[in-house]
């Protein structure tokens, strides 16, 4: 299969802001007063390292219902708000200004936990009103990021899912993943789980300085491998392209995944919605600034202008040429390598878990 060749991509490197994708913390869109970094002089220290910070966030419901017309689930959980993987282009950045908190660095580094989920998850799902349909995860922030790997929180969901013979789809960027088929394993014999793993790109030095706390590709690649060994259902998520920079990887991402014994993929296109366009254009000109004009065009030329319109680049199907051709070369590397269509998930299956001291159990009619 023919592969589109790009330059070697030679990122600058910054020194301030090491491991954060954010070059900036622009206040929230709803707050009343602005803040912004100022140098008075005084100090020749070297700028502190942003730490993570952890916030407890206790709320009261775990499963978000979702009626979006661009989406194709209807029901989601997030175990984190927030994500410390940093990806400079992720989407979900400005739900962070809803907590009065900024959708640049404290996007990445203030992190909203949610430890109550399992308990709250068991509780939704018992409910005699609670009508099963496949729960993804993943969908905003990513459920293995980071904290995951001491908290445990997405652990927990997954065994009250499995308690309850509940269907869940997982899209991930990270390995972490791979901790879990122990528990994702029996569910998909059952056909109650399935799982995608996101790749940006194979260039090591571009993932680095784009998305820097996530796995290596390579990490990535070897996930999905023992993902599909272990008999889940897995899928590759090429995502986001992003025009002028990594769109000539897809076919090779494809194959790449193919070979690790994905089954079925998905890609999309970048997406620059409010405060991400100028954090993500702050991070061109910063790392890579002699293509930051080029992509930024082909943004616009794909959004009728702007950096982002919803209407225009995803309302009425793709109406640019790139969104065409790049929709065309999927298409294509899909019927080459074999890919179809996830399997879908069992609801049938899904059982209330009788309580040790139900009556049923008491006198053996359990």
């Amino acid at each position: 299969m023919a592969r589109a060749v790009s330059p070697p991509f030679q990122p600058n490197r910054p020194t301030a802001g090491r491991g954060r994708g954010a070059r900036s913390n622009q206040t929230g869109r709803y707050e009343k007063e602005t803040r912004e970094d100022f140098d008075d002089g005084w100090s020749d220290e070297p700028p502190e390292e942003h730490k993570t910070e952890i916030i407890f966030d206790r709320t009261r419901r775990i499963i978000n219902y979702i009626s979006s017309p661009y989406v194709p689930m209807d029901r989601s959980i997030n175990p984190y708000r927030g994500c410390e993987h940093g990806c400079i282009y992720c989407f979900a950045r400005p739900s962070h200004a809803y907590l009065g908190m900024s959708p640049g660095l404290d996007f990445e580094t203030r992190i909203l936990v949610k430890p109550e989920a399992a308990p709250l998850l068991r509780r939704e799902l018992s409910s005699r009103h609670y009508n099963p349909h496949a729960i993804a995860l993943g969908t905003n922030t990513d459920p293995y990021q980071p904290a995951e790997r001491k908290l445990r929180i997405m652990r927990q969901i997954l065994e009250v899912l499995a308690e309850f013979n509940h269907p869940v789809t997982i899209l991930t960027k990270s390995d972490l993943i791979t901790r879990d088929i122990d528990i994702l394993a029996p569910m998909a014999e059952k056909g109650l789980a399935r799982a995608m793993i996101s790749v940006t790109t194979m260039d090591p030095k571009l993932a680095r300085t784009m998305e820097p706390r996530v796995p290596r590709p390579d990490k990535r690649f070897a996930a999905m491998k023992a993902l599909a060994e272990a008999g889940i259902p897995t899928g590759t998520m090429q995502g986001p392209m992003i025009p002028g920079l990594s769109d000539h990887e897809l076919e090779g991402l494809m194959e790449h995944a193919a070979e690790q014994g994905a089954s079925y993929a998905a890609y999309t296109l970048l997406r620059l919605p409010l405060e991400v366009a100028p954090l993500f254009k702050e991070w061109l000109e910063t790392f890579c600034p002699d293509r930051a004009p080029r992509v930024l065009n082909l943004m616009k030329a794909i959004n009728g202008g702007k950096l982002y319109d919803v209407n225009w680049s995803r309302g009425d199907g793709p109406r640019h040429e790139i969104n065409q051709l790049l929709a065309r070369r999927f298409q294509k590397a899909c019927r080459k390598l074999g890919f179809t269509t996830p399997p879908p998930m069992r609801i049938d299956r899904f059982r209330v878990p009788v309580k040790p001291n139900a009556q049923g159990d008491l006198f053996g009619k359990g």
